[in-house]
């Protein structure tokens, strides 16, 4: 028994069969879990190594080569970068995207065994391998702002406020930033120490000895095993103070607070600060937990900050900084209205079209499809986002298309007399085949984006996923309960007995022109076909007219200002900085009273950017040189004014300093122009940097352009005289004890208050005069014998200029040189101008010195790449499905040759909007090329079923005045359908929408010309004195 047969006979079990199926997809919709962008895998893990003090040189030389050519080793590898600086290493490695996800973790875990195994490395240098939260977004984040309030304050409550939030039921991790480093300083004068016969070194090893953290052993006590826990480690800071130091030789002792100052304070100039709102704060960042909700963990976190909001005393407040969760709830929002919106315009277009009684038979298959595609989508893990609206949306126009075929054949049938139940049946058999392989092949057709091996491919991939349950439940809802509903609510007159509606009237007048066109263009077939091909070939010159962005920037509410100073820049003076900018933000662009559009609120990270709160952020290397502020505007739309008056001021007030103002990114950061010069010397690799600028400059539509390596900073070395040092009794390591105690002190154990650890840092009491004249006159102490000589009497102090940071690609120095765009520029425009002189001058820099396109280039082609590479299957797979369907490989290859047609409109379409090309154009065409090859199946099919009854001149004819409504139908309801998500997608939808409509709105009319003309010419059918049959329009 067949489907539609089944369907008929045993309505009341499909009709239970469908209440279950509904009800379940309701609940099901209830629990799915809601985000911005489908889950992706990062495939990126970092190393990272501190050697304190070391130039980047050495830091390259002695540690990142050695662990670039460690992971170098690992067979999944596909680029290994690295940053070397003065004290840190860290080494990028990103695996090839083959790497599924279950096999991430074992690749990291053997990486790190490597580490441990690299020899050579500098005795105090560990490799920490950082693969966990890499990738992973803290979209909602609070900040725990003061008014007075000590960092040990605001520490407290935070901690409190973060053991709350990591409760929640979908909060995954809760991180802080801002909090203080504290630290329990031991300050000491040499001379002093001296006095009773104690050194640095040896008060250093008495503190550690006397803190006894480990554990005592065991013991047998008859039939008892017994821990032994001895005492001695610190319990409070007077511990410390009263500690007993043995001095002299005959047993006396004094307490350590007589011979040094013993206090608990922070790390002073702190390494990094977070600002909110012009005051001192502490932030706490919240990810959410894989397949959970990220709007019902915002309104969990909402009742947790109600309820702290009641109990925090005057002069503490806790306030959100980034809520994601509201964005992705107006979007999601957003595209549900666009969907129902959709629909609506759906079921309008067929109810004008069919009229009352047949439109909402068909469009009953609407809600049905719908609700069955999200029950599925509950099933199979898939969650709302922006990506699985869209693809509901794109799917509404083509999941009709099976309805309108299966009802305008069952209504051609009963017109001519069979009655309605065989009608249906005899349909749905013949239609079965053709209809299936048709829902095949526009789903072959996004199947690439499934396959492809990049992180567009992840985020991408919901949509075939989406579109395929939804086309194959129209075409089994269309074979059963749009059949059964045509059975039950069809009242279709027979052809003598019927009376033309207005809108027969109009479609039968519409008919007669497309007669009269078709007419024309198979008697000029050969010049038809050749039109169209030099159409293709204009439209083909068109595109290289068009601009190119890869992906949109982000329409939050958000505007980012990243700060970066010269190398070597105090974190007070990058402090300075930000609050100038805080003082113009306030003074200048803060919402008010007066002034209703502007900036809302601002959170300030100096030193260290704040964790991931969106995809389209990445935050710098900590260093005291940085900062990054986070602005919340009151509207996307006054996002663009605000980075021009941010970008005016910063260049006015700080000429000098690398201060890009700009939107977050949709597509995950980045600049728009990259360019990675790579080759050995550096200073030569500098050189040629600096002539790119420079071109780059000279160039329109450029803007904050530079290089990452920036400027070079200045270092003192201090040269060892081996003969002097020797003769006054000091060694190379008592120099650097002496400078290390007066510029950083040096670690004596750890206190353990309360969960927490603190350091104890011994430091000279000369450490408050940092300066280059307190260095020269610094007294370098003998460890062993406490003498003290002059540092300049044994070394002396040799200022240098060194790189602030040495990048390397794949263990060769790369540099990268990029460039903004201003509001008129074009990437592609300049890159035009860039590529043929960067062509010309890679000879004059010689072998060795070569370059490589990034930004926009790169991201282009590594994306659009991996899709592109699957497009061979899905063009396999179509090819096989139409020669199963139609046994020919002349049908076939016409079929297929109608393909290119939609790209005509989709040019036109682009350079009338406006519209760049880019990513989401690309999805555009391969989704075009889908529906387009669909209307040509139908339109082939039929001529072929025509052939049966008649000659092969009226069956093309015929084939195609009969499929003209239907076709027209589809086309209408896809196109229309899709303006919803063209007007309220926003920029990143926008080029999608117009790829398709427009597209779509020149290939059918193309189509509907180029089939039968291609098909007279393949079949040698001859026009040349036909008549026509006018029993061909009934």
């Amino acid at each position: 028994m067949n489907l539609t047969k089944f369907s008929i006979e045993k309505n009341r079990v499909v009709l239970s069969i469908l209440a279950v199926v509904m009800v379940m997809g309701m609940f099901l919709y209830q629990s799915l879990s809601r985000d911005s962008m489908p889950p992706y895998t990062v495939r990126v893990a970092s190393v990272v190594s501190s050697f304190p003090g070391a130039s980047p040189e050495r830091v390259e030389e002695l540690v990142t080569d050695k662990i670039e050519k460690i992971a170098q080793e690992l067979p999944e590898l596909k680029k290994v970068t690295s940053t070397s600086r003065t004290g840190l290493s860290v080494v990028s490695v990103e695996l090839k995207m083959d790497v599924t996800p279950e096999k991430l973790q074992s690749v990291w875990d053997r990486l790190r065994r490597k580490l441990n195994t690299i020899e050579g490395l500098p005795s105090n240098v560990t490799p920490q391998l950082n693969d966990d939260g890499i990738g992973e977004v803290f979209g909602i984040a609070v900040g725990v702002v003061s008014d007075g309030f000590s960092y040990t304050e605001m520490k407290n409550y935070a901690d409190d406020l973060r053991d709350d939030l990591i409760k929640l039921d979908d909060a995954a991790k809760v991180e802080m930033n801002g909090a203080q480093e504290e630290r329990v300083f031991v300050e000491f004068e040499n001379a002093k120490l001296k006095t009773y016969g104690l050194t640095s070194s040896k008060l250093q090893s008495i503190i550690s000895n006397t803190n006894i953290l480990s554990s005592g052993g065991t013991i047998n006590v008859e039939d008892e095993r017994i821990i032994l826990e001895p005492t001695g480690n610190f319990n409070n800071i007077d511990d410390i103070k009263e500690m007993l130091i043995p001095v002299g030789d005959n047993g006396q002792v004094i307490a350590l607070e007589d011979i040094t100052d013993v206090k608990k304070g922070y790390i002073d100039p702190p390494k990094q600060k977070v600002r909110i709102n012009g005051k001192d704060a502490i932030s706490l960042h919240v990810s959410l937990k894989e397949g959970a909700n990220i709007i019902k963990l915002g309104e969990e976190l909402d009742v947790v900050l109600k309820n702290w909001e009641e109990k925090l005393p005057v002069g503490l407040e806790v306030i959100r900084i980034a809520s994601i969760d509201e964005y992705i709830d107006l979007k999601i929002d957003g595209f549900i209205s666009n969907l129902l919106q959709s629909i609506a315009i759906v079921l309008a277009v067929m109810l004008f079209f069919l009229g009352i009684r047949t439109g909402l038979v068909i469009a009953s298959l609407i809600p049905i499809v719908t609700i069955t595609t999200l029950m599925v989508m509950g099933l199979i893990g898939v969650g709302l986002n922006q990506i699985s609206l869209a693809a509901l949306i794109m799917a509404l126009g083509m999941m009709v298309d099976n309805a309108i075929v299966v009802a305008e054949s069952i209504m051609v049938k009963v017109e001519n007399g069979v009655p309605i139940k065989k009608a249906a049946m005899d349909s749905c058999a013949e239609l079965f085949t053709p209809l299936l392989i048709s829902t095949l092949t526009t789903s072959a057709a996004f199947l690439a984006f499934f396959m492809a091996e990049s992180v567009m491919g992840d985020i991408m991939g919901p949509i075939f996923v989406v579109i395929t349950i939804a086309l194959l439940s129209s075409w089994i809802i269309a074979l059963s309960i749009v059949t059964l509903f045509c059975v039950f609510f069809l009242k279709v007159k027979k052809k003598d007995e019927a009376n033309p509606s207005f809108l027969d009237k109009m479609i039968n007048t519409l008919k007669l022109k497309y007669k009269d066109l078709i007419l024309l263009a198979l008697s000029w077939k050969r010049s038809v076909l050749a039109g169209i091909v030099l159409m293709f070939f204009l439209s083909i010159f068109g595109f290289t007219k068009l601009g190119f962005v890869f992906f949109p920037d982000s329409d939050r509410n958000m505007i980012t200002i990243d700060i970066n100073l010269p190398e070597g820049t105090k974190i007070e003076s990058t402090t300075a900085t930000v609050l100038a900018i805080e003082d113009y933000i306030s003074k200048e662009l803060k919402v008010t009273e007066e002034r209703i559009n502007g900036i809302v609120d601002w959170s300030a990270f100096i030193g260290e950017g704040p964790s991931s709160y969106d995809l389209g952020y990445s935050a710098d290397e900590p260093n005291s040189n940085y900062a990054h502020i986070l602005v919340n505007t009151s509207s996307f739309l006054i996002n663009s004014e605000m980075v021009k008056k941010l970008d005016e001021f910063s260049l006015q007030n700080f000429p000098n300093a690398d201060i890009k103002v700009g939107l977050l990114s949709s597509g995950g950061g980045g600049t728009p122009i990259e360019i990675k010069m790579s080759g050995d010397n550096p200073d030569k690799l500098a050189s040629i940097a600096e002539e790119i600028k420079s071109k780059l400059f000279s160039v329109s539509g450029t803007k904050n352009i530079k290089d990452d390596w920036g400027p070079k900073g200045k270092k003192f070395v201090i040269k060892i005289d081996p003969n002097k040092a020797q003769s006054a009794g000091v060694t190379n390591q008592d120099i650097a004890i002496s400078l290390q105690t007066v510029l950083d002190g040096f670690q004596a154990g750890e206190y353990r208050e309360s969960d927490k650890t603190i350091p104890i840092v011994m430091l000279s009491n000369q450490s408050k005069q940092q300066s280059l004249t307190s260095l020269e006159t610094l007294n370098v102490y003998a460890q062993n014998s406490g003498k003290s000589v002059p540092l300049l009497q044994v070394a002396s102090i040799v200022p240098k200029w060194q790189y602030s940071k040495i990048k390397r690609l794949d263990l060769t120095r790369t540099i990268n040189i990029s460039s903004e765009l201003t509001e008129s520029g074009n990437a592609s425009e300049i890159m035009k101008v860039i590529k043929p002189w960067l062509k010309e001058k890679e000879e004059v820099w010689g072998k060795g010195y070569t370059y490589s396109l990034g930004g926009d280039a790169e991201s282009s082609a590594e994306n659009m790449g991996a899709v592109a590479s699957y497009l061979p299957l899905s063009a396999f797979i179509i090819i096989m499905l139409l020669i199963i369907q139609f046994n020919s490989f002349r049908k076939m290859t016409m079929i297929v040759s109608t393909i290119p047609l939609g790209v005509i409109g989709m040019v036109i379409g682009l350079l009338i909007f406006g519209v760049p090309f880019g990513f989401m154009a690309f999805l555009g065409v391969i989704s075009l090329a889908g529906i387009v090859i669909n209307n040509a199946i139908v339109l082939v099919d039929c001529i072929e079923t025509e052939e049966k009854e008649r000659k092969t001149q009226d069956a093309i004819i015929a084939a195609c005045l009969q499929r003209f409504r239907p076709i027209l139908l589809a086309t209408f309801t896809t196109v229309l359908g899709l303006i919803p998500l063209y007007l309220g997608g926003g920029e990143m939808w926008e080029p999608m929408a117009v790829t398709i409509m427009i597209g779509l709105l020149f290939g059918t009319v193309i189509t509907l010309l180029f089939i039968p003309a291609f098909y007279s010419v393949l079949y040698k059918v001859n026009y040349k004195d036909y008549t026509f049959n006018e029993e061909l329009l009934d």
